[in-house]
């Protein structure tokens, strides 16, 4: 039993990294799409909306779709006067905690409000209000969807993980 709770918290800490990983390329694009912009604002005197937006558009993707990565990593802000200094049994119910009163409730919300709203813009086929903008915007908000899972997710190997410290003293036994 034992066995298949550690390959469940690593195939979730594998899910959310790769996931990671793969989006940090996005801030290499959201580099070069602004300097082409200025480049074109400025040197040429053309302006592209649909660029702009993809700046927009990446930089969500990075922010939503990195903070299941950014838990697995434990590279989220913390206020960590007395958490760094704890002993792993101290932090184990912290963590715990922490993902049942704080994570999985705040994840829980942003499903069940998001759902519909989401659900609206693939239903009308949503695309950017602006002429030349880009379509798809219904792309955009299902993040919103995707994000809350992915924590639920790495929550869940969070709170297995904890459980193995408070069970066993050391999740590596």
């Amino acid at each position: 039993m034992l066995h298949l709770i550690r390959r469940l918290i690593a195939a979730i800490d594998i899910l959310n990294r790769t996931i990671g990983h793969g989006v940090a390329w996005l801030t290499l694009g959201m580099v070069l799409v602004q300097f082409a912009v200025v480049l074109l604002r400025y040197v040429f005197g053309i302006g592209m909306i649909s660029l702009q937006e993809g700046i927009v558009w990446m930089h969500a993707f990075v922010f939503m779709l990195a903070a299941g990565y950014t838990l697995a990593t434990d590279n989220h802000v913390r206020v960590d006067i007395f958490y760094r200094e704890a002993s792993p049994r101290t932090k184990a119910i912290v963590d715990l905690s922490g993902v049942v009163l704080f994570l999985w409730p705040v994840s829980v919300l942003i499903l069940w409000m998001g759902w519909p709203f989401v659900m609206n813009s693939w239903a009308v086929g949503e695309a950017s209000q602006e002429t030349s903008g880009l379509p798809g915007l219904y792309l955009l908000k299902s993040v919103i969807l995707i994000m809350p899972v992915l924590l639920i997710l790495q929550g869940l190997a969070l709170a297995l993980r904890s459980s193995l410290v408070l069970a066993c003293g050391d999740e590596s036994e």
